[in-house]
């Protein structure tokens, strides 16, 4: 199986999507004046998200960790599992292979919407258990870019599936993101080490560079958080609500997030740096690409008062996102 293009159209939105991944290669999306660009950061061919020059995770599913797990290590039913040790001894977003760097395979797809599933195997990267995923991406009538997770074991293991998108509302990933505008509903957030693993701590939000609550420029505080690659935690909610929000104020553009999980992971591209091109050859310069990552909060098998991650035989994780874009 080879990797192939699929473009879906609805709203005034389109998109292009590979099953290598499971990859949102590009997002065109209309300013105040109609005319699109695409917000969606990344590379200018497929051949480059394959051999990945740079950023790993531009547009991909990943999984079955999102985010992080400290030390590499964790025990689940009194038996203890050693994971790929990828970022600083401990394992982000699955390890070094995980569901991103997979051939996905298509059970459907239309004018508007592709459904990919793919088997990660018990024992990879020292995952117990056999996870089936199904995820569907859709676009609506409504101008949304709907994300659909649903998963199940035959073992207990952890699992904590988002996407991995990273946006520029400006359409251009050499302008900087801390222009846009961002609104995050959440009250607390989780300090983190410096290997970016959390503390244990749930700390609020008030009087910290890290309160969203009525939203601001990113660049506002950013230097004062030394960057954010943080987790926001959400109030509890028996189903999808708007979350988030990011306004880019010289496109015009405006995104809303909107969940049905506990947390959302903001990163603002700290890590970029301007060493490799993106689409049209423009190089990724620092903090000009942010991801808005809808999940469970990290490293949650080692802090018992954070929700739980474990998913069993007979159960279905299943996660929804949506990045509507209010236009």
């Amino acid at each position: 199986m080879t990797p192939n293009l699929y473009l879906l159209k609805g709203g005034r939105l389109e998109m292009t999507v590979t099953n290598y991944g499971a990859r949102v290669l590009s997002l065109l999306v209309p300013d105040r004046k109609g005319e699109k660009a695409d917000v969606a950061v990344g590379y200018a061919t497929l051949q480059e998200y394959i051999d990945c020059p740079g950023e790993r995770f531009f547009g991909a599913a990943v999984g079955r960790l999102a985010n992080r797990l400290g030390g590499a290590s964790f025990i689940l039913d009194e038996k203890e599992y050693h994971t790929a040790a990828n970022d600083n001894g401990n394992t982000l977003h699955g390890g070094f292979t995980g569901i991103d760097r997979a051939l996905w395979t298509v059970q459907s797809v239309s004018d508007s919407s592709i459904t990919l599933t793919i088997l990660d195997p018990d024992g990879s990267e020292g995952w117990p258990g056999n996870l089936r995923i199904s995820l569907t991406y859709t676009l609506t009538p409504d101008d949304e870019f709907k994300v659909e997770f649903k998963a199940e074991t035959d073992a207990p293991t952890l699992c904590n599936l988002t996407q991995h998108t990273f946006f520029n509302l400006t359409g251009d990933a050499s302008r900087s993101i801390e222009g846009h505008i961002l609104q995050i509903d959440a009250p607390h957030y989780l300090p983190v080490d410096d290997k970016l693993i959390p503390t244990g701590e749930i700390r609020p939000v008030e009087g910290t560079p890290f309160d969203f609550r009525e939203g601001k420029p990113i660049g506002q505080d950013i230097d004062a958080a030394g960057g954010y690659d943080h987790n926001w935690c959400l109030a509890e909610a028996g189903g999808i609500r708007r979350i988030a929000s990011l306004y880019e104020p010289v496109s015009g553009r405006r995104m809303e997030v909107h969940t049905d999980q506990r947390g959302i992971q903001f990163y603002s591209g700290n890590f970029f740096d301007g060493s490799y091109a993106g689409k049209g050859g423009r190089p990724i310069g620092h903090r000009c690409a942010l991801a808005l990552e809808t999940q469970a909060w990290p490293d949650a098998i080692h802090n018992p008062g954070f929700p739980d991650t474990v998913l069993r035989p007979g159960e279905t994780y299943s996660h929804t996102c949506i990045y509507k874009f209010v236009l």
